[in-house]
């Protein structure tokens, strides 16, 4: 895959290390690093390929060469000679792909999905071979929290069939690119090569099996991508492409964190500025997506692994402490070459006022469109983890705040493309905020699975893993049982869970499936009642299916009468429980156990 490069003078590095023809864009820049290479004049004899222009920087290791490729262009070697006057310094073999046929229309993940997420480093060890390797700094010590445990991609790939079994149908993994730091590495969120694949997870071409082992099973693949910051011990760092290439300061300064700044008509420049500029954390220099050649380089590292690995979305990390414009740009730029991809920001706030200035396409009060199609919805996710645990209902506790936050979705542009979760990989366990209750894990998934959106499940809540954030984040990323052959036991397997681990994961599977074949569920209308005695009663429907769902929050039975319901209800006379498969007539009230939830197809 790597451009070959003849070194008549010193050259370490092509980026992007291959590109395809017949793009939307026929723009490529690549950025050429070699010592005083700024000085050479590179000369390309390939039909159909033209150098538009060359852009030198502060450093003259670097030279940016922009090509058009036209539409006719042939796949092939494309032959660069760099000159020193008539004299060939440098020979440059960079490859030109044929694109897969209909790649620029391919779908995106949507309300039709459950999406897995997984951290690679705790999901399973499928080769012991490469937990650690000679060029990266950490290696493996499972007894450290946030050390490096050794999962990688053969591990995930090993096993798809259990989350197809699940019934899982898009993958989202936190980042794959090599992290090299020499600590805390395993989050792989400080990337210190961006078109490389961490030899400790295997490497690029291991990535492009998982896309098509995905594939074979219906399950779509989402790469987690990191504009704002890199790593500290990225590549680039001992030798920036420009001063600029990073924001700088005298002495170390840190982000405020202060989100609020950038849809805060009052912010000062200040406050601003120290947001989107500084660092988030010492190991992670901040990006200056502002900077052109910057936004050029991150719109091809987006687009190369979309096309090279296949792959079905895009979730951004932390896209709001980018430059807005910018980051606009980006997101624009990838859905202008993939218009039905999907792209998720995580933005994290807690209001839907908050959250809706984020989704593409929002009646925002200064007209920003960050094109984003969608968003982490934070503020359902803040609603899960308090709810049910309020036995008795106020004006804004217990089911009410669910119900408080959907009374707010009209602020969205398509509050059924928002990503919804009880839990993540940054978050405490949910299980752990119920205190390990079974009935409100069961509550909780029944009104995930059936509400509006897009549900996430983190590796393990199928199972009620715990783990709480004040412990530190090794405890909310705790391994998969079973994903090491050394384990005591595998919890991938029926015989390896524990009762309890048992009635989670077939509840949870049950409510999947279900939803899997039920339009209704992922497209459908959505009608809600005000909760009443902390019961919540809403429909999901359209012209030929109809799921009520009733969550009783409250510790003991309660009888609600169906006459408020009439709406819904008029000239039905049947309901099917989803969970028990009971059939029964639709009289003039149902009983609800306490802390249940009901899921009724009315027929």
């Amino acid at each position: 895959m790597k451009p070959s490069v003849t070194n008549k003078c010193q050259a370490t590095r092509v980026e992007p290390p291959c590109w395809w023809i017949g793009m939307r864009n026929t723009k490529l820049m690549l950025m050429v690093r070699g010592t005083n290479i700024c000085k050479l004049i590179p000369v390309i004899n390939h039909k159909g390929v033209e150098i538009q222009k060359t852009q030198k920087t502060n450093n003259p290791n670097y030279l940016f060469i922009f090509l058009s490729i036209s539409p006719e262009t042939q796949a092939g070697q494309l032959h660069i000679s760099l000159l020193d006057g008539l004299t060939e310094k440098m020979h440059i073999d960079y490859p030109l792909k044929s694109r897969t046929e209909g790649s620029s229309q391919r779908s995106g993940f949507g309300p039709e999905d459950v999406m897995y997420l997984l951290m690679p480093d705790r999901f399973a060890n499928g080769n012991p071979a490469i937990d650690s390797t000679s060029d990266t700094k950490e290696k493996v010590n499972r007894s450290k929290p946030n050390g490096r445990h050794g999962g990688d991609i053969q591990g995930i790939i090993d096993h798809l069939d259990y989350l197809a079994d699940l019934g899982i149908s898009a993958l989202w993994t936190t980042p794959l690119l090599e992290d090299d730091m020499a600590h805390f590495s395993y989050h792989q969120y400080a990337i210190s090569d961006y078109y490389k694949i961490d030899s400790r997870f295997g490497c690029n071409s291991d990535y492009v099996r998982l896309s098509e082992e995905c594939r074979q099973r219906g399950i779509k693949l989402i790469m987690d991508v990191v504009l704002n910051h890199c790593g500290l011990n990225h590549w680039w760092m001992k030798d920036l492409p420009d001063k600029s290439w990073i924001h700088q300061f005298a002495v170390f300064t840190r982000s405020n964190y202060r989100m609020s700044t950038v849809n805060d008509p009052y912010a000062s420049d200040q406050d601003k500025m120290l947001y989107t500029n500084g660092w988030f954390d010492t190991s992670m220099p901040d990006i200056n997506l502002k900077h052109p050649l910057v936004l050029t380089y991150f719109k091809q590292v987006a687009i190369f692994w979309l096309e090279y690995a296949n792959l079905n979305g895009l979730r951004v990390d932390t896209f709001p402490f980018n430059d807005i414009h910018a980051a606009s740009e980006w997101t624009k730029a990838i859905l202008d070459e993939y218009p039905k991809l999907n792209i998720v920001g995580e933005c994290w706030q807690h209001h839907p006022s908050e959250i809706a200035f984020w989704q593409g396409g929002s009646k925002n009060y200064n007209h920003y469109n960050s094109h984003l199609k969608s968003v982490m919805d934070f503020p359902l996710t803040d609603a899960f983890t308090t709810a049910l645990n309020d036995d008795t209902q106020a004006w804004d506790m217990g089911v009410a705040k669910f119900y408080n936050n959907y009374v707010l979705d009209y602020l969205y542009k398509d509050a059924n493309n928002l990503l919804i979760f009880v839990d993540n990989h940054d978050i405490q366990r949910f299980a752990s905020s119920i205190k390990g209750s079974l009935k409100k894990y069961k509550m909780a998934m029944t009104h995930l699975l059936t509400t509006r959106g897009i549900p996430q499940i983190y590796a393990g809540t199928e199972i009620m893993m715990n783990g709480k954030k004040e412990k530190g984040d090794g405890f909310i990323r705790k391994d998969f049982p079973g994903g090491w052959a050394c384990d005591a036991r595998d919890a991938f397997t029926r015989a390896g869970r524990t009762k309890k681990e048992s009635q989670a994961f077939d509840y949870l599977q049950k409510l999947i499936h279900y939803r899997n074949n039920k339009p209704a569920l992922q497209t459908g209308a959505f009608r809600h009642f005000v909760p009443e005695a902390n019961t919540y009663v809403y429909f999901r429907y359209n012209q030929t299916e109809m799921v009520m769902v009733v969550l009783n929050n409250q510790t003991r039975k309660q009888t609600i009468s169906l006459d408020r319901f009439a709406e819904m209800l008029k000239g039905k006379h049947m309901a099917r429980d989803v969970i028990t498969e009971t059939c029964f007539q639709l009289r003039s009230s149902i009983t609800i156990p306490g802390k249940t939830a009901l899921l009724l197809e009315i027929e």
